[in-house]
């Protein structure tokens, strides 16, 4: 890779991590506010990038985050193809390159939700029916049942992974971070990537359901996570730490914009 596409990629990938971890702030500060019953919500990245519309320059905060958004998906896209961490091809390795492309076109389809908000069309659908909109469509597909199990396999998948990730701080070896820095960073970095594993995992195990049942409407993502916690015993104090936890991601993404090291070439 060329000199210039290297450094395009590695502003893409820095733009990118901000972005995400501007977003998980959004959706874990507005859970936690919701919980102590300060006027937040439950919500997922969806309903987080429409909360943005009634801030002060609102349209301008979401065309910067389509654009982080949208390099996110190309990086994850490096990342996966040119397997720039070095994951190889066992299956462990490919579950996370899969993982990686998912991730791709998560971000891009966020992105592309974010624009949908700038020029007000295609919006207002909840975070709820995008995950079921896709098992709806998976569903039609031949062997669409199985393609909705795969889904949550990957999901629950990708979930394990970071959980193991943040608990043995394995991000570690991504980083160029002073040792100063590390020691109130660490703490923050391994709490959020096992909030969003365990998030991942409970997702997964929607669409796992939603393809038991051939039910599409049983598949959700975060704002399920949420509403599946608040009918729990302690349910308030389950989303409240669940809320924490997604701005500490929040936090280690935007660490990650700033010292985590991006490698096109590698």
């Amino acid at each position: 890779m060329a000199a210039p596409a290297v450094d395009a990629v590695r502003w893409m990938a820095r733009m990118g991590y901000a972005a995400r971890g501007i977003v998980y702030l959004l959706v874990g500060g507005l859970a936690a506010l919701a919980a102590f019953g300060q006027g937040g919500q439950t919500t997922g990245s969806r309903g987080a990038l429409e909360r943005l519309l009634t801030a002060p320059l609102g349209d301008v905060i979401l065309a910067a985050l389509a654009v982080g958004l949208t390099g996110f998906s190309l990086w994850r896209c490096v990342q996966a193809l040119r397997d720039t961490d070095h994951h190889g091809l066992g299956p462990k390795g490919l579950t996370v390159r899969v993982g990686l492309l998912v991730s791709a076109v998560t971000h891009l389809l966020l992105a592309v939700f974010a624009v949908s908000l700038i020029f007000a069309f295609g919006g207002g659908g909840s975070d709820g029916d995008s995950e079921k909109s896709i098992a709806s469509w998976l569903m039609r597909q031949p062997f669409g049942r199985w393609l909705v199990a795969v889904v949550g396999m990957v999901m629950i998948g990708v979930g394990i992974a970071h959980a193991v990730k943040g608990a043995a701080a394995h991000f570690d070896r991504h980083f160029d971070m002073p040792a100063t820095t590390q020691l109130w960073a660490y703490p923050i970095c391994r709490f959020g990537l096992i909030t969003r594993g365990l998030v991942f995992i409970i997702a997964g195990g929607f669409f796992l359901l939603a393809a038991h049942q051939l039910d599409p409407d049983e598949a959700g993502g975060m704002a399920e996570v949420f509403d599946s916690f608040r009918n729990q015993p302690y349910g308030t104090w389950l989303i409240a730490s669940v809320a924490v936890g997604l701005f500490a991601f929040g936090l280690y993404s935007l660490l990650e914009a700033i010292y985590r090291r991006v490698e096109p070439d590698a």
